[in-house]
């Protein structure tokens, strides 16, 4: 089942510039799994060491915050918006 990966700027130079990508997934971990698949560079900037969702990265199903949900267990269908945004800190 297709859903629609949104990448943002600065991610954009792992996939040639292309600002969203399809991919199959039946969870947030697969659809990430396919996505690194096509573009290698992407797995360090998503997942960490460990295999969890990287901490400078917020990704958002249908506006859902994942971490709210089961982060990379997070269920996706089939027209899904799946929307990678970069922490934003400072002070």
């Amino acid at each position: 089942m297709p859903v629609e990966v949104r990448l943002p700027t600065l991610l954009r130079q792992y996939t040639d510039g292309t600002a969203s990508v399809t991919a199959d997934g039946a969870t947030i971990g697969e659809v990430f799994a396919a996505i690194v698949g096509q573009y290698p560079g992407l797995g360090g900037q998503l997942i960490d060491d460990s295999g969890s969702l990287h901490k400078f990265v917020n990704v958002y199903v249908n506006d859902e915050d994942i971490r709210y949900l089961d982060s990379l267990g997070t269920p996706v269908a089939e027209g899904d918006v799946v929307s990678i945004l970069p922490a934003v800190a400072g002070g």
